[in-house]
């Protein structure tokens, strides 16, 4: 019987036959897999590091968060507020720690800026913006003065001095949508929030919800803002959102009265922001037009 004539080697390669990638030599393979393994180690580092600061804080907070509370220098009227307030949530998704430098935007009556102080201790230091003098705050300062705790009245477009400290974060509580209802540029304000963070540093952002895709309709009848537009508004500003926290939900609330007409407590929304490690704010120094 005649042999076969056929051997693998002759079949003819057809076009759609897959080929095998050229092999790299020694030196590029160890190379690749060396950039590799970098970036996946880096990764795994900048969580554990986040994972590290919030367990921190989470620790710090949770040893100190009863003597927080019953401090002598808050009141009874901060103690009432506590039930929907929830600061010790606060100030754990704030990764608060002692030490740090804080600005808290819109202070009011100073509930959250003394529970700041109070929280990073006598090494920290906390500014308490204000666009305009407070009784209730001043009467709260002259009660308890804090020695950490400095009074900034300041417009709110420019809510802190550019030849102060750089701050590790910014508080930002249940004013945004007050903020919308001014003559204010609030891409002007973003930005200089974003700059007076030093880099790494955090904003965290607590608001009433309104409903979905509502933008700004509800901001001066129910004192809400939409969640996505303020988010939008602090990312053209250069911030990268976080994380997100439930800890102020309310999945009852229809969103469709203001805060003070409820028994309850309105559904609000906390976010936490950061300003990255090396990054500059969108469009610095440049306008995109009033914001209002």
């Amino acid at each position: 019987m005649e042999k076969s004539s056929w051997h693998p080697a002759l079949e003819p390669v057809s076009a759609a036959a897959p080929c095998a990638p050229p092999r790299l030599p020694p030196v590029e393979r160890a190379r690749r897999r060396l950039a590799f393994g970098s970036a996946a180690l880096a990764v795994l580092v900048l969580a554990a590091a986040g994972a590290h600061a919030q367990g921190v804080a989470a620790g710090i907070i949770g040893a100190q968060g009863d003597g927080l509370l019953a401090s002598p220098l808050r009141d009874d009227e901060d103690r009432k507020a506590d039930a929907r307030r929830k600061p010790l949530e606060l100030l754990r998704f704030a990764q608060v720690r002692p030490g740090m430098k804080v600005l808290d935007v819109s202070a009011g009556g100073g509930y959250t800026t003394q529970l700041l102080a109070l929280a990073v201790g006598p090494g920290g230091e906390v500014w308490a913006q204000n666009s305009k003098a407070r009784a209730s705050f001043d009467k709260r300062m002259a009660a308890h003065p804090q020695a950490n705790i400095h009074p900034l009245l300041r417009p709110i477009e420019d809510p802190y001095p550019d030849d102060a400290p750089r701050l590790d974060l910014i508080t930002f509580i249940l004013n945004y949508h007050d903020v919308a209802n001014d003559k204010v540029d609030r891409n002007v304000m973003n930005r200089r929030l974003f700059a007076a963070l030093k880099p790494g540093g955090h904003l965290i952002l607590v608001d009433h919800s309104a409903q979905k895709g509502s933008g700004l309709r509800d901001t001066s009848t129910l004192h809400r803002i939409d969640e996505a537009l303020v988010l939008a508004e602090l990312k053209s500003a250069g911030f990268v959102l976080e994380e997100r926290s439930p800890f102020l939900a309310n999945p009852d609330d229809p969103r469709d009265q203001a805060f003070f007409d409820r028994k309850e407590p309105t559904d609000r929304f906390a976010l936490r922001l950061a300003r990255p490690e090396a990054a500059t704010p969108a469009a610095a120094g440049e306008s995109t037009g009033p914001s209002y």
